[in-house]
C-alpha cells in the first residue's frame, strides 16, 4: 500500500469525525510513513510498519470524546425543507421517547456492570473482614482460656483469609475486564455516529 492510499483509506475510516481532527490525525501518520522512508524503508515498508488503518482508526477513535463527534455529525447536516421540520416536529412524540430509552438501556447497561464491579469487591472485603475478626476473635478465645472454640475460629479465618487472597485475584481480572467491555460499548456507541463516506 502506498502513503497516498494509507492516508485515502485513514480519511475514508475516520469520516465523521471533525475536519480538522481528521486532518491532523492523517498527516501525524503520514509524518510517521516519511520518517521511516528516510530511514531507509521503501514506501510499503513504511507503510505497514505503522500498522493497519482499521486499528489506527479504532484507536484515534477510542480516544475522541463522544460529545466531539455528535456535535460534528449535528452540525454538518444540510439544510432541511420546510416538510422536513414538519415531519421532525409532529413525530416528535415517536422518536424523543425511542432516544429517550435508548439512553436509558445505555445507561443501564453501564449501571449493571459498574454494579456487578461494586459486588465482587465487597465480597472480597467482607471475606477480608471476616478473616481479620476472626483472628482477633479467636485471640480472645484463647485468652480466656477457650481452647476449641479458638481452633475453631481461627481455622474459619485462615479459609476466610484465603479466600480473600484467591479472590481478590478473581475481582482484579474481572474489574479488567469489566473496563475493557465499557471501552468497547463506548466505542460501538461512538461508531454509530461515524459516517461512512467514500473518499473522492
Amino acid at each position: 500500500m502506498t502513503k497516498q492510499e494509507f492516508s485515502d483509506k485513514l480519511r475514508k475510516a475516520l469520516a465523521g469525525l471533525p475536519k480538522e481532527e481528521t486532518e491532523e490525525r492523517v498527516s501525524f501518520y503520514c509524518e510517521m510513513i516519511e520518517d521511516r522512508m528516510e530511514e531507509g524503508a521503501s514506501e510499503e515498508e513504511a507503510v505497514a510498519g505503522v500498522g493497519s488503518v482499521e486499528k489506527i482508526a479504532e484507536r484515534i477513535l477510542s480516544k475522541m470524546p463522544i460529545g466531539k463527534i455528535v456535535k460534528e455529525r449535528v452540525s454538518h447536516k444540510r439544510e432541511r425543507s420546510t416538510l422536513q421540520i414538519l415531519l421532525i416536529v409532529l413525530g416528535f412524540p415517536v422518536w424523543f421517547p425511542l432516544l429517550l430509552a435508548a439512553g436509558v438501556i445505555v445507561l443501564s447497561i453501564y449501571l449493571v456492570i459498574f454494579s456487578l464491579f461494586l459486588s465482587l469487591w465487597a465480597v472480597d472485603l467482607a471475606l477480608g473482614a471476616c478473616a481479620l475478626g476472626g483472628f482477633v476473635l479467636a485471640a480472645l478465645s484463647l485468652v480466656r482460656g477457650d481452647l476449641l472454640p479458638a481452633l475453631a475460629v481461627f481455622g474459619i479465618s485462615v479459609f476466610s483469609a484465603g479466600a480473600a487472597i484467591l479472590f481478590y485475584h478473581v475481582c482484579l481480572a474481572a474489574t479488567k475486564g469489566l473496563i475493557r467491555l465499557c471501552g468497547k460499548l463506548a466505542l460501538a456507541i461512538k461508531k454509530l455516529f461515524i459516517k461512512k463516506e467514500r473518499v473522492k
